[in-house]
């Protein structure tokens, strides 16, 4: 009988079924610790701080070519620059995600240098079309075909420390979104090195973090065989409703990252203070993808997801009575936070839905692409709304509530994975 249930408790087990079968010895104590796993873990972090981190970033961009190289279009025409890199780091992991799964960390190469070769394009433009291809699509293609294995990556080495894992993980985006747009901003007001050396020297910092990072990064599972895609995965109500939440939330989440250096200096704030309020923002994100990270392991992910789709649909209707720089400050920090743990506990969700760790690529892949889309839209319209109002009362009020209907959403999701609603599933 004993022997019974062990057999059967190894087939039951995804993650001991995944190890075992694999041609490669796995060894257990890979999972959720060691230098290996905490290798990959750091090593995906530089990928993200370089990418994502740059990518948050935009808000003092679009200021900037607003008032120099781009200042005859409109702030909804140039905020598509940035949806539009943003929707390809999403979208984009549809192809990383699955690539990975199949054939391991090996795509993580040619990925990060057609983003530095994009972001070297990048401090050559001069017009919007230029901006468009080089920053918008290729830099955002790069970015998802760079983050979607890290992210998959991370998830294989890590079970019950997922969370906390995957929260450091996409924690280095923060850090790069503090560090890049106080760099951006020191250097493109500086008369002696102009966009173009401001835009390499940033190169030059993501190559020195990259090509460290990719020799750290290897898959855990031996590759996974079969189709490229799981569209199977979409039959399953409990991973549709995730994507369904999260797709409400993204629609609303970025419109502080993109305007909020816009609103304060329509507020009387000095360009310098309100370039780093994006940094601001990014420093306190860093600790909601880590603290809440580490406590949906413990507490439940879905439920930490709810939560942080709440408290960050709530701040985003408070947007418009910020009046003072002080208020834009505290503004940012709660800001950062709260939304930093939808960024990091998204993938999470996502990532604990799949039987078999071998398929965690593709379905953060899947999952991302769908969410792209919502940024892809959510910005340019923010911008819409502005050019067309005015002022910022109705872009608040409507990226609050789509936030908030997202995290209500989530309840939706806790009762589709079959644990119950605020079980610590």
């Amino acid at each position: 009988m004993d022997q019974h249930l062990e057999t059967h408790s190894k087939d039951t087990d995804p993650t001991v079924a995944s190890i075992e079968k694999g041609p490669v010895k796995q060894d257990a104590e890979l999972l959720d610790g060691g230098a290996r796993a905490w290798g990959v873990a750091i090593g995906s972090s530089w990928v993200l701080f370089a990418t994502f981190g740059y990518a948050n970033a935009f808000g003092v961009l679009q200021e900037y070519y607003q008032t120099h190289q781009l200042r005859g279009e409109t702030p909804s025409e140039i905020s598509w620059i940035g949806s539009l890199q943003m929707f390809f780091l999403f979208g984009s992991a549809l192809i990383g995600g699955p690539l990975f799964d199949m054939f391991g960390a090996k795509i993580l190469w040619p990925a990060a240098a057609a983003y530095i070769f994009s972001v070297f394009m990048t401090s050559l433009c001069n017009s919007y079309y230029q901006f468009m291809l080089a920053q918008g699509i290729l830099g955002g293609i790069s970015m998802g075909m760079s983050m979607a294995p890290c992210l998959a990556a991370t998830g294989q080495y890590f079970q019950k420390k997922r969370g906390a894992a995957m929260g450091i993980t996409i924690a280095g985006s923060s850090l790069g979104g503090v560090i890049f747009p106080i760099a951006l901003g020191k250097m493109l007001n500086s008369n002696k090195l102009g966009f173009g050396w401001s835009i390499r020297i940033c190169a030059f910092m993501m190559l020195g973090l990259l090509v460290p990072a990719c020799m750290l990064i290897r898959a855990r599972l031996p590759p996974r065989r079969g189709k490229f895609l799981l569209l199977t995965a979409f039959k399953d109500m409990h991973y549709v409703s995730i994507i369904a939440s999260v797709f409400l939330m993204m629609l609303g989440l970025f419109m502080p990252f993109f305007y909020l250096p816009t609103y304060g200096i329509a507020h009387g704030m000095s360009t310098e203070l309100a370039s780093y309020i994006v940094s601001i923002l990014n420093a306190a994100s860093f600790f909601g993808r880590v603290v809440p990270g580490i406590l949906a392991d413990k507490l439940g992910r879905l439920n930490m997801l709810c939560a942080a789709g709440l408290s960050t649909g709530i701040l985003i209707f408070c947007f418009q009575r910020l009046q003072s720089n002080a208020s834009i400050i505290v503004f940012s920090v709660l800001y950062g936070f709260c939304s930093g743990a939808i960024v990091s506990l998204m993938t999470v969700a996502l990532a604990q839905v799949p039987k078999d760790a071998k398929d965690i690529g593709t379905y953060l892949g899947m999952g991302m692409c769908v969410v792209g889309f919502a940024v892809l839209i959510g910005p340019p319209v923010d911008g819409a709304l502005v050019s067309r109002y005015g002022g910022f009362d109705q872009v608040s009020t409507m990226s609050g509530v789509f936030v908030v209907i997202g995290g209500l959403g989530m309840i939706i999701s806790m009762h589709a994975s079959g644990k119950g609603v605020f079980a610590r599933n």
